[in-house]
């Protein structure tokens, strides 16, 4: 199998657009500047992984993303649609992460990685109730049709998709995203 490409999804830290859940306790730049630093770190883990990496961007073009991350990033346009739809245009095999997982590292891509050689799926639970890694060894569009994004039913209906389909997913261990002040409030280094 071809290595899996870990996918990051971002948009454009632009203030009052990033991380705001944040901005009630941070105002918009600090919501935003939250954001950038999680952004760098999800980067620079992927780099770390060794594996091929890819940005999908939303909110400026491909050269402000190259500019601020390193022209040596393959950057893509998120396309249009919701975000279902986005992901669902991700070619397999392919390691799915956003970019609020402070945890994440270089050695549990390449876990991801491993367990797809074995199993078609692989899931990196959050512990807010959807998950920070979706691996997929194949198309699986099924996976992204029609979900209640951003709620605490995510992880379980995704688990139940995979049931239906005949697949059992490889588990990696549950992390943290930073979505909320309290969030943040565990993770003091990603503060601003």
């Amino acid at each position: 199998m071809t290595e899996p490409t870990v996918t990051i999804f971002a948009r454009w830290p632009e203030a009052g657009k990033a991380k705001t859940r944040l901005i009630p306790a941070l105002g918009g730049e600090g919501a935003t500047a939250v954001y950038r630093k999680l952004l760098q770190h999800t980067v620079s883990t992927a780099q770390e992984s060794g594996l091929p990496v890819q940005l999908r961007v939303t909110g400026a073009g491909k050269e402000a993303f190259q500019d601020w991350l390193g022209a040596g990033i393959e950057v893509v346009d998120q396309g249009e649609g919701e975000l279902g739809a986005k992901l669902a245009r991700v070619p397999a095999p392919a390691i799915l992460v956003g970019s609020d997982c402070p945890m994440l590292d270089a050695a549990l891509l390449r876990r991801a990685a491993e367990h797809l050689r074995d199993v078609p799926a692989v899931v990196g639970p959050a512990n807010d109730g959807g998950y920070y890694l979706l691996g997929i060894a194949r198309p699986m569009p099924f996976l992204f049709d029609d979900m209640a994004w951003s709620t605490a039913d995510v992880l379980p209906e995704t688990l139940r998709r995979l049931e239906r389909n005949g697949i059992a997913p490889a588990m990696l261990e549950p992390l943290d995203d930073i979505d909320t002040p309290e969030d943040l409030a565990r993770y003091p280094e990603f503060a601003v």
